[in-house]
């Protein structure tokens, strides 16, 4: 008897697990591994809930991983959605709700591909399952949690494969071997306020702000780098917040996203960005708060045997010779590749976070074929 991703991605999109709620999600893969004889904890932080699962001996060295996460993103508007977005009805070959495609497809693919492959030809070695409830949403309590807890338990993974969406246009298109850095950073410009029809009375923050951003903006960061495209950076917002006509304001703030490549650190663009607004400040007289967040910092795994051992597999199930690549946005390989070498491989993404999110059946049995010759070939 083997195991059907397809119900199992079903059964996992009814679950209405939007961030920070399970939904019954991990309840239900619990059940599934455990009774194909992994151990499976629980690891609850911060009001997250997360699912460590292992079958086979942890001091092994030969121990393969995945990661993947069953939260997902809010519906926005539901009357938007043509089909009902915790449904899993299927049309024409292809299975509609939150999650079909980021990730609950890739989840029940790996989960399928390792319970019918440790049933089937038991190897020597163990295999791994992390799985997060926290990947929409701040992150801090879901694979971070897990990661934290592997450590203290001493849980090893030898090598991981995170199963995120990563081919943008057809299956087998891409593999992510790394990922670019991404913070934010809010800015705060405060003057003096006044009347506008006597500025020379006033501070005005708007001209400092407005020059600010355009030096930010207009920077040339980097001209890319070996495994990456060149770093960029995007002014989000300026809000000022001022109705009147008649009045220089006091305070302005603006908000910038930047990506960034291995040519850089968060630390390293933070100094330059303070550096930046304090040369403002000198030439407006002025006074600037920066509050930086970094999301993560920019990572590659370098091709090798993980990347040649998915790519293979990946060709061998689709025809298709996959692409190394860094694009994209972040995910939670930026926290595994502190623990082990970590690729990323999964579902084209093309619906991901839209109305009627959407996955192609056939996609989703072809996923768990590449994840059970991965772990064949692992072992072998």
């Amino acid at each position: 008897m083997t195991t059907d991703p397809v119900a199992l991605t079903a059964a996992l999109i009814k679950c209405p697990s939007v961030t920070p709620e399970d939904g019954g999600a991990l309840n239900l893969l619990e059940t599934l591994l455990s009774d194909a004889g992994f151990i499976c904890t629980r690891v609850e932080r911060g009001g997250i809930g997360n699912l460590f699962a292992r079958w086979g001996d942890k001091a092994h060295a030969r121990s393969f991983g995945f990661n993947g996460h069953t939260d997902v993103v809010p519906l926005g508007d539901p009357a938007d959605w043509t089909m009902p977005p915790f449904g899993a009805e299927i049309k024409s070959g292809i299975m509609y709700g939150r999650g079909a495609t980021d990730m609950k497809s890739g989840v029940a693919a790996f989960a399928a591909a390792a319970v019918d492959f440790v049933r089937d030809t038991p190897p020597d070695g163990a295999v791994i399952l992390a799985i997060t409830g926290d990947e929409e949403g701040d992150a801090t309590d879901g694979t971070v949690a897990l990661l934290d807890w592997m450590t203290h338990q001493g849980e090893q993974m030898a090598v991981c494969l995170v199963g995120e969406p990563t081919c943008p246009d057809h299956m087998g298109q891409m593999i992510k071997i790394g990922r670019r850095g991404s913070m934010n950073a809010h800015f705060t410009v405060t003057g003096q306020q006044g009347h506008s029809a006597y500025p020379h009375r006033a501070c005005n923050p708007m001209p400092a702000m407005a020059r600010l951003m355009d030096r930010l903006s207009s920077h040339v960061l980097d001209e890319g780098t070996a495994h990456f495209d060149a770093s960029t950076l995007a002014v989000v917002t300026i809000d000022t917040g001022n109705p009147a006509t008649n009045v220089i304001p006091a305070q302005t703030r603006a908000t910038l996203n930047i990506r960034f490549n291995d040519h850089h650190s968060g630390a390293s663009l933070s100094d330059w960005l303070i550096a930046e607004s304090a040369a403002i400040d000198a030439d407006f007289g002025t006074s600037t708060e920066v509050q930086i967040k970094i999301s993560g910092e920019s990572f590659v795994t370098p091709p090798g045997p993980l990347s040649d051992l998915v790519a293979r597999s990946v060709e061998a199930e689709t025809g298709v010779v996959p692409e190394l690549s860094t694009t994209g946005g972040t995910s939670d390989a930026r926290f595994v590749k502190d623990h082990c070498p970590v690729v990323e491989f999964g579902l084209v993404g093309k619906t991901m976070h839209q109305i009627d999110e959407r996955v192609e059946v056939a996609q989703i049995r072809q996923l768990k074929s590449i994840y059970t010759r991965i772990l064949r070939d692992y072992f072998a």
